[in-house]
């Protein structure tokens, strides 16, 4: 960014968006849109009345700038009367309460538009307000304490991510004679008269602190320098593109771990079933779990333009959730918001903070699209949160994780034997039994895990899992052309699975469509491009093989044994790949080093292994391998 095109200066930031509006959106999209815009005119009036500029609007959020902190309070004082009136006129479900954030900071000014600490701490404190309501930073309240006929309720102090100090914040108090709230009188009683101050006083104060230990926290704003589209590992894509994070425990209690993934994975997987939405895979975000997060780093080593963050903090019947979207290419927030639930809201609340991040981005939903995001498939929260904890035991992939989650997820059959997401899970642990070598009859567990996914798929045929699990034991089978079938309907049912491109290019090579299958690979290691599949690396490295890129077949495989140094199908591939180009030593090597790790590997063995259907193919590469020294 040239020296020129931007400078600092200090200013009155107001941010404002709407509360719950992608619940209002779900209901009645048009009245929303047509509420909103007649709304917009009138801020933009008043704000312009009170000398101050409009400075942008993304989605449900406007965000202004004025020269005098009062005229922004007087302002935002105005927005909120005059909105409350209109609203007064509007049936229940078609009222739009603003939440508007003031502060008086720094600013980066580059050409129209303001960004920086700033406008973070205004976008923070607005997050704080109620609907309808005006929350102001200190700063501002400094400057307008005396000057207005109003009252203002100390909301104490807020840590902000990456500002090095709290910010203490300030509900403004609009109505005449209203008065701050029961806690603050006493504890403004405390300060004047605290050596008058009795036992029973004191009592309630700390009754009352107790309460906002437990209920009180919020979700740091994010200060972010811009992420550059230069630097991204990969192109962005042509669609909007988005990394969610693993949100944070806040409840205290480890063993609640499994529900903040596990909200973090719902919406994830609501997300990437959005055709006209770019969703990084979960193995990948998931990378960043327990590690200090740069949002700009994020971004540009996933190659995304937005990142979702946030926390989960339940506490007996009561849950609340609190996110923020960022716009890493301009290190801004696009909203940022805390929910405040019954704990038996849960699949509401899912949904309401789903489509929030989907209007915000702008992507328009077919009919029909809305209601298949994130029906979770049970109306028991009890057999859901099994389900949950399931995964949690299933992702530990070891012996002992995947007993506990074969036990977990029968519990949650048990509790609704209609849940048929929970079915593809038991499914998965069948599977895993094969491969972790803890199955006493793989032969029977194959068989198991095929009549467990074709049940799910019969109580439930919009489940992407489940076909692309489906895909992979009829590709086990040597069934291609089914194979590819289920696959191709997993990606069509979830545009962003990683796992389906990688099951789809895996029969499209062993089918002698390499070039295809080439291009699968890529998209599924795109998808997740952190802790991209083993399986999907390696067989790439063995479609650049079977097409005849040997070059790119042995960067690949090289780039396998970097995350798995004994994979002997990596070694497999390179001695073949080796050989393919004459480079005979080099082949040599690597055959040693599958003996190395499989002293009992035999060519018979491998050639049966090879579901090739065109005979040439298999031919060409155990040909290969005797000529590395394989036998």
């Amino acid at each position: 960014m040239a020296a020129q095109d931007f400078k600092r200066k200090l200013t009155a930031i107001l941010h404002a968006d709407v509360k719950g509006y992608s619940q209002l959106m779900g209901e009645d999209e048009a009245q929303t849109l047509r509420t909103l815009t007649t709304y917009f005119k009138i801020m933009t009036d008043l704000i312009e009345k009170y000398s101050g500029r409009v400075v942008n609007t993304e989605g449900d959020a406007m965000l202004a700038d004025f020269a005098s902190v009062v005229d922004a309070v007087q302002c935002a004082v105005d927005i909120q009367k005059d909105l409350k009136e209109k609203n007064s006129s509007l049936p229940e479900n078609h009222k739009l309460e603003f939440r508007i954030g003031i502060n008086l900071g720094d600013v980066i000014a580059e050409k129209d538009d303001i960004y920086g600490d700033g406008v973070n701490i205004a976008a923070r404190v607005e997050a704080l307000a109620d609907g309808g309501g005006i929350c102001i930073s200190q700063t501002a309240y400094e400057q307008v304490e005396n000057k207005l006929d109003l009252g203002y309720e100390d909301l104490g102090e807020h840590a902000v991510k990456n500002i090095a100090k709290p910010v203490r914040v300030y509900r403004v108090l609009m109505e005449p004679g209203i008065r701050p709230s029961v806690a603050i009188r006493i504890k403004k009683t405390l300060r004047k008269h605290w050596k008058k101050a009795v036992p029973a006083l004191v009592a309630v104060l700390i009754s009352a602190f107790g309460v906002w230990v437990v209920w009180h926290f919020y979700l740091p704003a994010v200060t972010i320098e811009p992420a550059s589209a230069y630097k991204m590992a990969f192109p962005l894509p042509d669609e909007p593109s988005i990394a969610v994070l693993p949100f944070d425990n806040m409840s205290g209690d480890p063993d609640q771990e499994y529900f903040s993934d596990g909200i973090t994975e719902e919406i994830i997987t609501g997300l990437s079933k959005v055709p006209g939405l770019f969703v990084i895979a979960r193995n990948s975000t998931f990378a960043y779990k327990g590690r200090p997060v740069d949002i700009r780093q994020v971004a540009e080593e996933l190659g995304v333009q937005y990142v979702l963050e946030g926390s989960v903090q339940r506490s007996g019947n009561k849950v609340r959730i609190t996110a923020q979207l960022i716009d890493a290419l301009t290190g801004r927030h696009l909203w940022a918001d805390k929910y405040d639930r019954e704990f038996e809201d849960l699949f509401a609340l899912q949904e309401e903070i789903t489509f929030k991040i989907i209007t915000s981005l702008q992507v328009e939903l077919i009919e029909g699209e809305q209601a298949s995001l994130l029906d979770v498939g049970t109306d028991n929260l009890e057999a859901y949160l099994k389900s949950l904890k399931a995964m949690e035991y299933f992702y530990r992939v070891n012996k002992e994780g995947n007993a506990l989650a074969r036990q977990t997820i029968e519990e949650s059959i048990a509790l609704d034997p209609e849940y048929a997401a929970a079915y593809a899970v038991l499914a998965l642990t069948h599977i895993n039994d094969i491969w972790l070598g803890s199955s006493e009859s793989p032969v029977q567990s194959l068989m198991q895990a095929t009549e467990l996914t074709q049940k799910a798929i019969a109580l439930d045929d919009s489940l992407s899992g489940a076909h692309a699990t489906l895909a992979w034991i009829l590709l086990n089978q040597r069934q291609y052309e089914m194979s590819i079938s289920e696959a191709e309907k997993a990606i069509t049912l979830d545009p962003n699975s990683s796992d389906a491109y990688t099951v789809l290019g895996t029969s499209l090579n062993y089918m002698g469509r390499h070039e295809e299958a080439i291009q699968m690979f890529k998209k599924a290691i795109r998808l997740n491009p952190i802790f991209p599949s083993i399986a999907a690396l390696l067989r790439l490295g063995v479609a650049y093989r079977d097409a005849g890129h040997y070059e790119k077949a042995i960067e690949t495989c090289k780039q396998v044994l970097n995350l798995a140094p004994d994979s002997v199908f990596a070694h497999t591939c390179l001695a073949s790949s080796y050989s393919l180009l004459g480079r005979e030593d080099e082949a040599r090597a690597e055959a040693a080093e599958v003996l190395r790790i499989d002293p009992m590997f035999s060519l018979d063995k491998a050639g049966k292994q090879l579901p090739y259907i065109n005979q040439a193919d298999r031919e060409l590469v155990i040909d290969s391998l005797r000529k590395a020294g394989l036998k």
